[in-house]
């Protein structure tokens, strides 16, 4: 099986030069946890997930992570909703993903997925994004590897039957034979 067969090829993305409000907003609306970014060509610069928008620490130095000082401190919200509403997805993306090949086995992309922690991987022809593969694609492959499993199975156990019967009728003929 290969990443064509399941990944998804209506992707949102978003471009580097986009104000990060517009790549949260899309991420809400379509409710993903991160979005491939892709330049003027449509080859894929970065991802943008909601770890990249959450992850920064405060300014102020302090040890706890930016999205709890906002929730806790409207000092800190008032000094930077300026700065988030003008600041850009290239500021908080993942420079050079893994990207994957169209005929990229599904085994390579879990195993991949898995090492690193990924919750999705842009799939590229010559470096344009052409899809996107998703924990929930893989899903769908094992849900379909299961199913073809399970008729393959039912057929087996049906045609079994069968072949003692032809088994027999091949002996009783043998053996009708030598008389």
């Amino acid at each position: 099986m290969k990443v064509g067969d399941f990944m998804s090829t209506r992707v949102v993305t978003v471009h580097p030069d986009s104000p990060i409000m517009d790549a949260a907003q899309l991420m809400l609306k379509h409710h993903f946890s991160g979005l491939p970014v892709v330049d003027d060509t449509g080859r894929v610069v970065g991802i943008v997930t909601e770890h990249d928008l959450v992850r920064r620490t405060g300014q102020s130095g302090s040890q706890q992570p930016y999205w709890l000082q906002l929730m806790i401190d409207r000092t800190v919200v008032a000094r930077d909703s300026v700065h988030f509403d003008e600041a850009k997805v290239k500021e908080v993306m993942t420079s050079d993903p893994v990207v994957v090949m169209e005929d990229t086995p599904i085994e390579d992309v879990c195993g991949v997925m898995h090492q690193r922690g990924i919750k999705r991987l842009p799939v590229v022809q010559n470096g344009r994004l052409v899809g996107i593969v998703s924990r929930a694609d893989l899903v769908r492959a094992l849900a379909t590897v299961v199913h073809q499993l399970t008729q393959a199975n039912e057929r087996l156990a049906a045609a079994g039957p069968l072949l003692v019967e032809l088994q027999r009728q091949s002996m009783l003929k043998r053996a009708r034979s030598l008389i």
